[in-house]
């Protein structure tokens, strides 16, 4: 797999065959259809990451700890999503198949669903968990079948939509909402409260975990594609993650930042530091079973 190199995020060893998480990029914002800029999210993430710090209070642990690989960018073709898609899928896979745990920077929403296509080809009994402010569940969007729009309903039919959880959703179609409430595992607004009721129907399982940063409050994240007033707080988000510490994470992607529309780099900063708790919280190692 040939990767666009890059800066590499705060902490990245140099051994790609030492390090049991892989951190890589998928600069796309092909559908994106409100404002665009989520392209430049995974460098802006790497270039910020720079002002904090390696160790973490609440982990006790510090990336020195855990032997993390950025390999950098899936390298994208403006103008051929399908040729994109393929690509991100063929790294993703590449990372799993090595028995490593990939942690990947979006880019808009869409490139989850290639990700979540090679991590489901190694692990059958596959969950999705989605912290999000959208249901993403349309079946077209703006006439196209494949949307970040749509992401969540692709997913919905590769596992079954039983196997998806979504956390924090606040936005979507009559249409889509009544798809959730009839399908999927669905918690519109809250995060925290449902996700405790149902970990424990979830430990030892496989588990998938989509992060789009507009989960959050538009106040914590202005530099986002689609913003959206009435989510969570970024400590939430966070504890939401610790949370999952414990659970068998095989697969991250943290999606959705758009730099040109931040204020002061509060997002990337926000997100940089969702990517170094992930990597703390899960990075640990992966169980292939």
């Amino acid at each position: 797999m040939e990767w666009q190199k890059n800066q590499g995020f705060l902490g990245s060893q140099p051994s790609y065959s030492r390090a049991s998480t892989v951190l890589f990029g998928a600069p796309m914002d092909q559908t994106t259809s409100y404002r665009p800029g989520t392209r430049y999210g995974p460098q802006r993430i790497r270039d910020v990451s720079e002002g904090l710090e390696d160790f973490s209070h609440r982990t006790g642990s510090a990336l020195a700890d855990v032997p993390f690989f950025d390999a950098g960018d899936v390298e994208i073709v403006l103008g051929d999503v399908e040729e994109s898609l393929r690509r991100i899928r063929a790294a993703s896979e590449s990372v799993v198949r090595d028995g490593k745990l990939p942690v990947m920077m979006g880019g808009e929403h869409l490139v989850s669903l290639p990700a979540i296509e090679a991590v489901y080809g190694e692990f059958v009994d596959l969950a999705v968990i989605q912290f999000d402010a959208h249901a993403d569940l349309r079946e077209t969007y703006s006439g196209y079948s494949l949307s970040h729009a749509t992401v969540m309903r692709h997913t919905a039919a590769l596992l079954g939509s039983d196997n998806i959880y979504q956390f924090g959703i606040r936005s979507g179609t009559r249409e889509e909402f009544a798809f959730a409430k009839r399908s999927t595992r669905f918690y519109p607004d809250e995060v925290l409260e449902p996700l405790r009721a149902v970990l424990p129907h979830l430990l030892g399982r496989p588990i998938y975990l989509t992060i789009d940063i507009d989960v959050m409050d538009a106040a914590f994240v202005p530099g986002t594609g689609t913003p959206e007033s009435g989510g969570v707080s970024s400590r939430e988000i966070l504890e939401a993650v610790y949370l999952l510490q414990d659970c068998n994470i095989v697969g991250v992607d943290i999606v959705e930042l758009s730099p040109i529309t931040d204020i002061g780099d509060i997002t990337a900063l926000m997100t940089a530091k969702l990517v170094r708790e992930s990597i703390l919280c899960f990075g640990k190692g992966v169980k292939l079973e």
